[in-house]
């Protein structure tokens, strides 16, 4: 089947009843999330299931989701093409040279042109790909303020929260039960560095996933009959230099991430 030309195509198959349960406040906001690859259909609770096998079928059949992340990167190439590389660097916290804009993702040097083709001696994965755009394009270009929150603080943040709980923080907290040296790994992998004191907990590590947007990620161990427990925060200023929609994706895509780095290491059970 042809893949949808608009979110409101999205928002047909949906029921309409804005139950909030995936965590976008309506429907028709699921829908848009979508339709930019923010979103997977299947994470709507009340779909029908004769619509989740036409979207997520057999490997073989049109992959719509797919096509419809492929069709937000090439609009958001295009705007890429329509600004200045340059103030953008400036703004974003990048360097400007030879015809690129190239800014630090977890250390690593992640560039665009000024054609919107993107360069990296990583892997270019969607979680990283789709913020990075929105920063570049979008971002006001704020400084962090120093002050932590948490994600239902940010702009639009509350009611995706409990989807962000789920997926990100509750995930990656399994994660960290079963390889608790994971983040000492990652301060070396990925130019993290230690939480100052008054954020101290068991585990904590600042990592900085864009310039101008730093995750902190607190772990604590079980203890004395208490669970384990794992937050996120991000700066005050995240909403400002990303929308809410591109902040999970970092949220998500790390945690992907780590689950990955888990595995390498022969742990299973994540």
């Amino acid at each position: 089947m042809p893949a949808p030309k608009n979110a409101m195509e999205i928002f047909q198959l949906l029921d309409k009843s804005s139950c909030r349960e995936c965590g976008e406040k309506t429907c028709l906001a699921f829908a848009g999330a979508v339709f930019q690859g923010h979103r997977k259909i299947d994470e709507c609770p009340k779909l029908d299931p004769a619509v989740i096998e036409r979207f997520s079928g057999d490997p073989a059949d049109l992959n719509t989701l797919e096509e419809n992340r492929e069709a937000f990167m090439e609009m958001m190439k295009q705007k890429v093409s329509q600004i200045d590389l340059s103030s953008a660097a400036q703004r974003t916290g990048g360097r400007s040279e030879n015809g690129r804009l190239t800014l630090k993702i977890m250390g690593k040097d992640f560039s665009v042109d000024g054609q919107g083709n993107l360069y990296s001696d990583i892997h270019v994965n969607p979680w990283v790909a789709a913020p990075f755009f929105d920063y570049v394009i979008n971002g006001k270009g704020v400084d962090p303020t120093g002050q932590w929150v948490s994600f239902r603080e940010l702009e639009n943040g509350k009611d995706r929260y409990p989807l962000f709980r789920k997926r990100c923080e509750e995930a990656m907290q399994q994660v960290a039960d079963s390889y608790t040296d994971l983040f000492d790994d990652v301060v070396h992998l990925f130019s993290g560095r230690q939480v100052d004191r008054q954020f101290q907990s068991d585990i904590s590590v600042v990592l900085h996933p864009l310039p101008k947007v730093p995750i902190m990620i607190c772990y604590w161990r079980p203890d004395e009959g208490l669970g384990s427990s794992l937050n996120i925060f991000f700066d005050k200023s995240a909403d400002r230099n990303l929308d809410i929609g591109s902040v999970f994706s970092l949220g998500a895509g790390l945690t992907q991430m780590f689950q990955k780095l888990a595995l390498r290491h022969g742990f299973s059970e994540v």
